[in-house]
């Protein structure tokens, strides 16, 4: 039996170095958000009292919140039932006729006792950077508590550190159905875009003018 060439084995040796190396900055961007949330997620009993809960937006079915969007809600509303928040703060997307996440959050959430003065819908929600910049700079909120799903908060939490935002991380469940490991594969590509985000901080697809919407909500509380 014939010996592989030498040039042949070290051209393997590369390849399998060069896999690696991919594979290993590939990875990179998920250690990033790990280590930018790390001790900062709590569940709903453990969060600080931060002022404000930060939900995003995960879909519609026929008009009404998908199952993931509901659970987020309703770790919302129990932080709004024990004081741990004083307004909610609802960002997704409205960018085409007939679909309105904001809207239906907010519908969602005052079916479930939360008033409809201490919620706040920003309608550019269009992705995770988008709304903690908006958050920020259009809202003017400096400190909350984000409200996701597990395979998502690390990357919020991360996301809105980096625009300025002192976050904390309510990460909630669901089901492991194919759309929880779908959620969680998509992490690892994801990770990358925040990376490039949180470094570059390009400007969200729209900013806008600044909205008093979680400031009048917090002062009618303390009036």
């Amino acid at each position: 039996m014939r010996r592989p060439r030498l040039g042949t084995v070290r051209a393997r040796r590369r390849a399998v170095q060069a896999v690696m190396a991919l594979c290993v900055l590939a990875l990179l961007p998920s250690a990033w958000t790990h280590a930018a949330a790390d001790g900062r997620l709590r569940d709903t009993a453990g969060a600080p009292d931060a002022g404000v809960a930060v939900v995003f937006g995960a879909g519609l079915w026929n008009g009404r919140p998908t199952p993931y969007l509901a659970a987020r809600l309703d770790a919302a509303v129990e932080l709004y039932r024990t004081g741990k928040v004083r307004a909610v703060l609802v960002t997704g997307d409205n960018s085409r006729t007939g679909y309105d996440e904001p809207d239906a959050m907010r519908g969602y959430l005052t079916a479930h006792g939360v008033p409809d003065g201490r919620i706040v819908s920003d309608f550019a929600g269009f992705d995770t950077w988008d709304s903690c910049v908006r958050a920020r700079e259009v809202f003017g909120v400096r400190r909350a508590v984000l409200v996701s799903q597990h395979f998502h908060i690390r990357r919020a939490v991360a996301l809105c550190r980096a625009a300025g935002v002192e976050s904390y991380g309510v990460g909630v469940d669901n089901a492991h159905d194919l759309t929880w490991y779908y959620g969680g594969a998509r992490e690892v590509f994801a990770a990358g875009k925040a990376a490039v985000d949180a470094t570059f901080k390009p400007k969200p697809t729209f900013l806008g003018p600044k909205e008093e919407g979680v400031s009048r909500a917090l002062d009618a509380l303390a009036d």
